[in-house]
């Protein structure tokens, strides 16, 4: 994968991350369950992680 490539993927990533991360807050307030969007933020913050370190590579 191209280093601009990984950079799509990492802004990708981050905005999802970003709205679940909003959209989790919303459900806290109305009291609901947070468990699902919990569990989709643990594994995109592991996504970014490896596209991170892949990123490495090209420094």
């Amino acid at each position: 994968m191209s280093k601009k490539a990984l950079l799509d993927e990492l802004d990708n990533l981050k905005a999802d991350y970003a709205r679940i991360q909003s959209d989790m807050d919303k459900l806290e307030y109305v009291k609901g369950r947070v468990s699902s969007a919990e569990e989709q933020l643990i594994r995109l913050e592991k996504e970014i992680a490896e596209v991170y370190k892949q990123l490495e590579k090209y420094e």
